[in-house]
């Protein structure tokens, strides 16, 4: 995840999008890879059948158990929320160092997007020398601008494929899952918007505009859970927007019609590169009616973009819309998105 030049910064686009681009639109969603790879994750329950991590499957992290009694922390934030995430080798190979970075970016979010705070990092990387040393020097400057501590990990050099995989911690006051998505709530995109694409993969990085303020960007969904104002939230990853909506609404199997003129964007990314790309820092979170305002003020006080872009409703479909045309993505009764057990 190259540093790439700085950008201005981003833009609400509001262009209508014309009624058979609308059309194709969801059709290039419906059909995309990277969604199309998260049926992959039904092999879980393959096995597993229907376990539970909090109360059914496809959150960001898990719920493994309470901090130990009689201290501050525990207090304020008794639940442990864990999680990991594996880099694809390929990229590992290509970009040892941009790979530290997603290593601790993605369990960053993750835990974020579960309401709780980052507290700590193990990673596994086994590589030659030369991409471990990139790999960690990449961990260890994205643990710097997240506030997060690397506690260690294993480390196996060899010269054959690389694999790097990383763990995350957190603590959470209350915990944001899919379970409590509702009909009635708002779906708030929240995002940050400076940054530019890179060529070579389907990334927004905002590294070089942001810096350390992401620490305190991610903090955001830890204070909005505590106090109510977000009670389900999903980071935006390798599936794209949509696709990170579809697997947020798969449990409760509920729909929504996205407006595509309200999500926030870069001036000079296309919509359909932008709801396909994996951003730094975009997460969908679902929002009890009148508590709209606190939580887009909680992401505008930072200066980052955030937007109500529809409403959950009982249809089941999942859809986008841009002035008065609207075409369906999913239909989530039948279509699976991850395919695991409820």
């Amino acid at each position: 995840m190259r540093i790439g030049p700085v950008a201005t910064r981003g833009t609400m686009v509001s262009d209508a999008i014309p009624g058979d681009a609308v059309r194709e639109l969801a059709a290039h969603l419906r059909s995309h890879p990277a969604l199309l790879a998260k049926q992959g994750i039904k092999l879980v329950s393959d096995i597993f059948g229907a376990a539970s991590w909090v109360h059914g499957p496809g959150d960001d992290g898990a719920v493994v158990g309470r901090s130990a009694e009689g201290s501050d922390e525990a207090s304020a934030a008794p639940h442990v929320i864990a999680c990991g995430e594996a880099l694809l080798p390929a990229f590992v190979a290509h970009d040892p160092y941009g790979a530290g970075i997603a290593a601790v970016l993605t369990n960053v979010n993750d835990i974020a997007a579960m309401g709780a705070t980052p507290v700590a990092i193990v990673d596994t990387i086994v590589g030659s020398a030369d991409l471990a040393r990139e790999a960690l020097r990449g961990m260890r400057d994205a643990c710097g601008w997240y506030d997060v501590e690397l506690i260690g990990g294993h480390l196996t050099l060899h010269d054959g494929p690389p694999a790097l995989s990383a763990f995350g911690v957190g603590r959470a006051a209350a915990v944001l899952s899919t379970t409590n998505v509702a009909v009635g709530q708002s779906l708030i995109v929240a995002a940050n918007t400076a940054g530019r694409m890179r060529t070579d993969f389907p990334f927004f990085p905002s590294f070089a505009e942001r810096g350390n303020e992401m620490a305190g960007d991610v903090r955001i969904l830890a204070s909005i859970a505590a106090t109510g104002v977000c009670v389900a939230a999903k980071d935006v990853s390798m599936a794209g927007l949509v696709g990170s909506l579809a697997m947020l609404l798969e449990w409760s199997k509920l729909g929504i019609a996205v407006n595509l003129d309200a999500v926030p964007r870069p001036g000079d990314v296309p919509m359909r590169e932008w709801l396909t790309c994996f951003p730094a820092y975009a997460f969908l979170l679902c929002v009890p009616p009148g508590r709209e305002s606190e939580c887009l003020a909680a992401f505008h006080a930072r200066n980052l973009e955030a937007a109500v872009v529809g409403q959950i409703d009982e249809s089941g479909m999942l859809s986008v819309r841009s002035a008065d045309q609207q075409a369906t993505v999913l239909d989530l009764a039948v279509d699976p998105v991850t395919g695991l057990a409820r």
